[in-house]
């Protein structure tokens, strides 16, 4: 039975239908285009003018992508291969500009999830997501980057970091170290290309809303992993300053921003999306005063609170 999802309240960088493309006459390299945040990215870049190229280690997951950008209007170029392998991108972003023209933008997402601790955790696992999420991050760059400094081009590349990557997290141990790595990578690559005009900065999401990403996912005919939200999605969307969880539109808004003229002079900077998540503190949640499906309760009279007198 096909996965119908209640899309719920979202937004969408399709709004922009003003006749204005930021990124007209740029073109994209989007690094991991899965059914979700990928592709959601990929979407909006297509949407605000850039021609795109989809690449994943899925071939389906490109194939897809890709016809979903020539549908919204823009070229685009479908990419199979292994993006945290020195070869796989080196070939990749040949053949993005040998049917694209010169990558200027670069969204990196590419990443793998292995949840354990480090009690349980094996050193090769742990060593193959530093090398997956870290090791692609350097690849990417440093393709993108000497393919612009040789053609004196500026560009701009965004990295997908996550709310993982600035607090610890129990039983994430890889991912939640990457990440954090992630972060400082982009800060020291923004340092150093600067001067030769490229931007980098980091995007961080957090839980999303995995809806959009499951109805894309049956459309394409692959797997969703899932349907709906989950029992701990619904907790961290309730627990959420905002109340919901952000969307794969929400991240394309803010990658568009980023790469943007409109971001000109935005450099090692991340820019969280998520809802609030991490401007909370840790024994307060929204989600404690809010009613099911209401407003925060006012209440002006708490008295009961950790050390900075605000945790219910």
């Amino acid at each position: 039975m096909a996965c119908s999802p209640d899309l719920g309240a979202t937004t969408s960088t399709e709004s922009a239908a003003s006749g204005w493309l930021p990124l007209s006459g740029h073109t994209a390299l989007v690094a991991g285009t899965g059914p979700g945040i990928g592709a959601g990215i990929a979407l909006a870049l297509a949407r605000a003018g850039a021609a795109v190229a989809c690449a994943d280690v899925r071939p389906a997951h490109a194939e897809h992508c890709a016809r979903d950008v020539v549908d919204a209007g823009a070229a685009a170029v479908a990419i199979a291969a292994d993006l945290a392998d020195e070869a796989g991108v080196e070939e990749a972003l040949a053949r993005a500009q040998s049917a694209l023209g010169v990558v200027d933008v670069l969204i990196n997402g590419v990443a793998v999830m292995d949840e354990r601790s480090v009690l349980a955790m094996d050193y090769a696992g742990y060593l193959r997501q530093l090398r997956v999420i870290l090791g692609s991050a350097f690849l990417l760059t440093r393709a993108v980057a000497r393919q612009l400094v040789a053609v004196g081009r500026p560009g701009a590349i965004v990295h997908l970091a996550s709310t993982a990557g600035h607090q610890g997290q129990a039983d994430n141990i890889g991912y939640c170290t990457a990440k954090a790595g992630l972060l400082n990578f982009a800060r020291s690559a923004a340092a150093e290309l600067g001067p030769h005009g490229i931007r980098v900065n980091t995007l961080t999401p957090t839980t999303t809303d995995p809806r959009p990403g499951q109805a894309r996912a049956a459309r394409w005919g692959v797997a969703a992993g899932g349907c709906g939200l989950s029992p701990r999605q619904r907790t961290n969307e309730r627990r959420l300053p905002l109340g919901r969880l952000p969307t794969p539109d929400d991240y394309g808004a803010a990658a568009v921003y980023l790469v943007s003229d409109a971001a000109a002079v935005v450099s090692g900077s991340d820019l969280r999306v998520d809802a609030g998540a991490l401007a909370s503190y840790w024994a307060w949640s929204a989600g404690d005063r809010r009613p099911e499906g209401g407003a925060p309760v006012a209440d002006a009279t708490s008295t009961t609170g950790g050390e900075h007198g605000t945790a219910g």
